[in-house]
């Protein structure tokens, strides 16, 4: 029997030395923090700094994660694009309340978003599909997304329908795609550091709604590693 990996699990470890998060780091407000680090990751060099991993859950209680593309960060909070009707938008429907985790392995960071979920307007979700290339427009009319099928051939065939049948036109967005809207109640930045004594540093919310850059909307809290 092979074994896998080369080394057992549990010997597997990276040693976090490449920086600090300190109180007198932190900006007034957590989107100007959240901009910040985003920059960071950009400049660093990381691949699709955007990826979030998304939580959600059914009414049952059962969980489920995937990762999305982070689309939009301002004042309101964080926006992202999905088929309505996949496991994602069917639970958000049903259950708002959603995390989701910035993981910049590279840096020893991430950032952990706890918050509602809502649906933002239509002609939001219209300017952004807008902006798609056109085949992502038909990949969004092509796939009926978390649904079985049979084979890639299915999916294959619906693509090639449906750019058949907007030939060079004009492609909306179809009705059952749209885009969510994450508002924060919690916003927590996480430094990796020596000895497992990471720096956790969170701004939590004071009301319900508040805007990410509103000074004095948030209180900071360190937690414990």
């Amino acid at each position: 029997m092979t074994n896998w990996p080369d080394k057992p699990l549990a010997d597997l470890r990276v040693s976090y030395e490449s920086g600090e998060l300190l109180e007198d780091h932190l900006a007034a407000n957590p989107l100007a923090m959240f901009t910040r680090w985003f920059q960071d990751a950009s400049s660093a060099g990381l691949p699709e700094p955007n990826a979030m991993v998304l939580a959600t859950a059914a009414t049952s209680g059962q969980p489920s994660a995937r990762t999305v593309l982070l689309k939009q960060a301002d004042a309101r909070g964080f926006v992202f694009y999905t088929n309505l009707r996949s496991r994602k938008g069917s639970e958000l429907a049903q259950n708002p309340q959603v995390s989701a985790v910035f993981p910049w392995f590279a840096m020893h960071r991430q950032i952990v978003v706890v918050g509602r979920a809502e649906l933002i307007a239509r002609r939001e979700v219209a300017e952004y599909f807008g902006s798609r290339p056109r085949s992502s427009q038909l990949g969004a009319w092509a796939s009926e997304q978390s649904s079985v099928i049979e084979s890639r051939d299915v999916l294959d065939r619906r693509y090639q329908e449906v750019s058949a049948r907007f030939a060079d036109g004009e492609i909306s967005p179809p009705d059952f795609w749209g885009g969510w809207l994450i508002r924060a109640n919690s916003v927590e930045f996480w430094q990796g550091r020596t000895s497992r004594l990471h720096d956790r540093l969170r701004y939590r919310a004071l009301a319900d709604g508040v805007r990410l850059d509103d000074d004095h909307s948030w209180v900071t809290e360190r937690l414990s590693p």
